[in-house]
């Protein structure tokens, strides 16, 4: 029988974590750096990435590399796997964490959350480019190393709107923090895409089941991150557990993913909502 320490090791396992110097990915990165992997962050902020990737590499003495990509761009995603073959010689986990978020990404993220009658189809395409597209392209780009290889694990991170329609009553009274003067809506693009990869997650697992390689998806909750009071009191109240996540909550449900601990789980959910989804 298998030791319960080993079924969560990943050492010299090389993993990807797409926007691994924003909010979760960077905790994503930094739980797979304590297991023992050897973690590339992969960013469109290449400052942030090669920041992210030196520190963890001094706290947990394992080896890292960052990476400036777009992950919505061909050419980008491939340059990225040939780095890290270069480097690694190989790629065992890859985290399609990439999005276009509230504070990263777009330039205009007060019409991000502009409501739907108004929202702009340049933000519906960017973030269809980055949170879908680009998961499918690091997937097919990485798969294929996988494939070659004979093993390895993706993880598709989610949202509790990819599985339930947003309540848009928990942004009554909030402020759009980028624009005072128009409302707070939940961008359209954001469940659109998130919904999305809980597709492509069932669709690869489903492809590759006889290549040894796993394929599931991460639904996370709401995760705190100086978030609108009103609108913490609110989403608070509608969760079982009474609060939003703390921004670690997830490390381990996604080291629990990506080793051999989940052998046996391939095109599945891993719900870790607070109990949003309970009611």
């Amino acid at each position: 029988m298998t030791q319960v320490k080993h079924l969560f090791d990943l050492a010299d396992r090389v993993a990807i974590v797409t926007g691994g110097a924003g909010l979760l990915g960077r905790q994503h990165a930094e739980v797979l750096s304590e297991a023992g992997a050897n973690v590339v962050i992969a960013d469109r902020v290449g400052d942030a990435a090669a920041s992210t990737a030196t520190e963890l590499e001094e706290k947990f003495k394992v080896p890292t590399l960052s990476v400036a990509v777009d992950v919505g761009d061909e050419n980008s995603v491939r340059a990225m796997v040939k780095q890290i073959l270069e480097r690694f010689g190989r790629i065992d986990i890859l985290i399609n964490n990439a999005a276009m978020t509230v504070k990263g990404g777009s330039e205009n993220m007060a019409g991000y959350f502009a409501p739907f009658e108004e929202y702009q189809e340049s933000l519906w395409q960017e973030a269809l480019a980055v949170g879908l597209t680009g998961a499918y392209l690091c997937s097919q780009h990485v798969g294929r190393v996988m494939v070659d290889q004979g093993s390895g694990v993706i993880i598709n991170i989610s949202s509790t709107y990819g599985l339930v329609g947003p309540n848009q009553r928990l942004y009554e009274g909030c402020t759009n923090p980028y624009d005072p003067s128009r409302p707070l809506n939940t961008p359209v693009s954001y469940s659109v895409v998130k919904s999305g990869v809980l597709g492509l997650t069932r669709y690869l697992a489903t492809y590759w089941a006889g290549k040894n390689i796993r394929v599931n998806a991460l639904t996370p909750g709401g995760a705190y991150d100086g978030h609108d009071e009103e609108f913490v009191r609110s989403y608070s109240a509608k969760t079982v557990l009474g609060r939003m996540a703390k921004v670690d909550e997830y490390r381990g449900a996604i080291l629990f993913l990506a080793s051999d601990a989940s052998s046996f789980m391939t095109g599945s959910n891993l719900v870790v909502d607070g109990g949003w989804t309970a009611w």
